[in-house]
Formats: C-alpha cells, structure tokens, sequence
C-alpha cells in the first residue's frame, strides 16, 4: 500500500527543481529566443531556443534535462550541440523554472509530446534528435517510442525507477512500492530510431549497473559507450564522448 507521506518523500526525493519569477531574466552569452506553452489542463511551459553556430543548419536537439534545477543551469548545454550545426530545445518540466504546475510522471510525458509538435511545425522529425539526460531520459525514450526522429542519445541513463533503486541498494527489492517508474528499458524495447547512450563507471547518481541493463534493450546499429572514470556530471569532458557525439551528430549525414 502506497501511503500519501510515501508519495509525498518520493516525489521529493526524485524531483529537485528551482522555481524562477515569471518575470526573471535568462542570462546567456550567446542569442536565444524564450517560448511558452499551454498545457490543455491549464499549465504553462517555459523553453529555450538556441540557433545553431553556422548557416548551414543539421536539425534541432531536442533536450531533456535532469532532475535539478532549471533552465538558467541547463540553456549552458547548448554549446555541445550549436557548435555541430544543431539548433538546441529545451523545455522546463512543471515546477521547474518558470514553468507551472507540480511534477507527475505522466504530464511529463504529454508535456514531452506537446513541445515535441510544436517543434513539428518547424523542423521535420528526420531533423529532430531526441536527447535525454539522467530524469530527462523518461521524456526522450517516451517520445522514441512513439513518435519519429532522427536518433535518440541518452546521457547517464537508468532502466527504470525500480531498477534504479535495486542498484543502489545492492540488487535487493526496494523497502516500499515506488509511485513512478520512468521505464526507459520498456520504451527502449518499442522504438525503431537509432540509440546511442553514454554512461560513466563512476556515476554515484545513476550507477552503471542500472544502465547497463539497457544494452539487452538496445538493437543491431544502437551503441553503448561506457565512459571509464566517467561520472553522472562530467562526461561531455571526455573525449570519448566528443568523439562519438560527432560521429553521430555530424558524420551520420
């Protein structure tokens, strides 16, 4: 039985966001366009866009952030895409930012789906790459699943909430029944699009085990790239991951 202090220490544990004024402004070094959004049931989404560096344009990333903060932290993650030819989306989750609404697995993913459409009306989904790091990964392997794209990247994954916590508490089942389950592993098995995922051996957020167990999900062309040393906040520094991302992003024409 999942009782309402058990739901209410979950959602707590798993959702870490920081709230902006309405009327905050986003400071960025480089040019960016604000956008807003209006869920059917009376919340309102706030994105990013950043334009890509050169004229000749590859498409849109369409990024999923983690678990904390807000999109003053996350917009930075821009430069790992602008500077390969990709424009770069992001959307804050309810109650992250400015952004309304509190955090709930499945408007997340209609949330994902909505912003998704919108981005439809300005890029053909063979432009869009789906990109999900670490809590974000729910929204991108959702969208893999259900919709059409060019490729889905996946950054710090986990297999699902259950499985998460198993790895953490060594294999074992977890004392109570979790509310959400995020199941990147189910989504995994249903999409056709091509999947690259990146892990590091030394993440103390998402162990490796747990997204290691991915690979089973994974299909002929997919790749896994295990980061040594690599841990849950540092792997674009690697070069490893530099070069495999433009093996993808860039040679993948």
């Amino acid at each position: 039985m999942t009782t309402a202090v058990s739901v209410f220490l979950q959602k707590k544990a798993l959702f870490r966001p920081v709230q902006l004024a309405a009327d905050y402004p986003f400071q960025f070094d480089v040019p960016f366009t604000e956008h807003y959004f209006a869920t059917p049931d009376g919340e309102r989404l706030n994105a990013l866009l950043f334009p890509a560096d050169m004229p000749a344009r590859k498409g849109v990333v369409l990024y999923f952030h983690g678990n904390r903060d807000n999109l003053q932290r996350w917009g930075a993650m821009h430069r790992d895409f602008t500077v390969r030819g990709y424009d770069f989306f992001a959307p804050d989750y309810r109650g992250y930012g400015k952004s309304t609404g509190e955090p709930d697995e499945k408007h997340y993913f209609e949330d994902a789906l909505l912003v998704y459409r919108w981005l439809c009306k300005r890029y053909a989904p063979e432009e869009m790459v789906l990109y999900g790091r670490s809590l974000g990964t729910g929204m991108a392997t959702y969208l893999a699943a259900h919709v059409p794209a060019r490729m889905l990247i996946l950054e710090t994954p986990f297999d699902n909430i259950s499985g998460l916590l198993a790895s953490h508490l060594g294999n074992t089942e977890p004392p109570f029944k979790p509310v959400f389950h995020f199941p990147n592993d189910k989504f995994l098995r249903k999409t056709n699009l091509p999947v690259l995922i990146f892990h590091g051996t030394r993440d103390r957020i998402v162990p490796h085990a747990s997204a290691a167990r991915l690979k089973g999900c994974l299909k002929p062309g997919d790749e896994f790239v295990t980061i040594e040393g690599g841990s849950h906040h540092n792997l674009p520094t690697y070069e490893k991951y530099r070069e495999r991302l433009n093996a993808w992003l860039v040679r993948r024409q």
